[in-house]
């Protein structure tokens, strides 16, 4: 009986360094960080061999409407936010849910320190480690319908990076005027590989597709930055 009981209770003692390990690795997945920059707190995650935001960057030193628009000049925007009022602005749902869209230039320079826009290369790597594009989108958007509209198809955010649907600020004509467009169904980031001379690589995902998609546009549009640790 005694050797039973011994048994048991190694049994038991393995068993629970076992959950023990488990429950600690999945810990060491998400952790935060602080941008002394602004306060601004920011949920991380690894996936793979890399550590991303799982949040969508908020940092915002000035803010425009999305009338205004350069491929040089840093702009910083908010999804339907019109005025120049930076504390207006962060007020604002869509702010606080979606971030900051910024032109190419701003999202070049807007990483706090110790972190930096993803490559195209990198965000590759990210899509691969997942399985490559056509189910990498459904590995990473935000579960439900909250911020996606329905369908959301394949959405299962089982890494945690949690991406959501803030839309984009584009270009609509030849006038150089912009319009917000996207949000709930439509999420985008930059990247920092440019692609001619007034264009640059960024990652979409849709509502209604498993897919990361992987397209250039013009650098004087607003999308969202991810920031990934150097």
């Amino acid at each position: 009986m005694k050797n039973k009981n011994n048994y048991l209770g190694l049994k038991l003692s393995v068993i629970g360094a076992c959950l023990i390990f488990v429950i600690s690795c999945k810990k060491d997945d998400v952790g935060s960080f602080t941008d002394s920059r602004d306060g601004s707190v920011y949920k991380t995650v690894k996936i793979g061999k890399q550590v991303w935001m799982a949040e969508n960057l908020r940092y915002l030193p000035n803010v425009v409407s999305q009338e205004t628009g350069s491929y040089t000049t840093p702009y910083y925007y908010v999804y339907d936010y019109e005025g120049t009022n930076v504390s207006a602005a962060k007020v604002t749902a869509n702010y606080k849910t979606y971030g900051v869209l910024y032109n190419w230039p701003a999202a070049c320079s807007s990483c706090p320190s110790g972190w930096h826009l993803p490559s195209n290369e990198e965000w590759t790597q990210l899509t691969d480690y997942l399985g490559g594009d056509s189910v990498a989108g459904g590995k990473l958007k935000e579960t439900g319908t909250t911020h996606w509209w329905s369908p959301n198809y394949g959405a299962t955010n089982e890494t945690g990076f949690t991406a959501l649907p803030g839309g984009w600020r584009w270009v609509e004509d030849v006038s150089g005027n912009g319009v917000f467009n996207g949000i709930g169904y439509y999420g985008t980031w930059w990247t920092a590989t440019k692609f001619g001379i007034n264009a640059a690589w960024l990652r979409s995902m849709y509502d209604d597709s498993y897919d990361v998609y992987n397209y250039h546009y013009p650098t004087d549009e607003g999308r969202s930055v991810r920031c990934v640790k150097d």
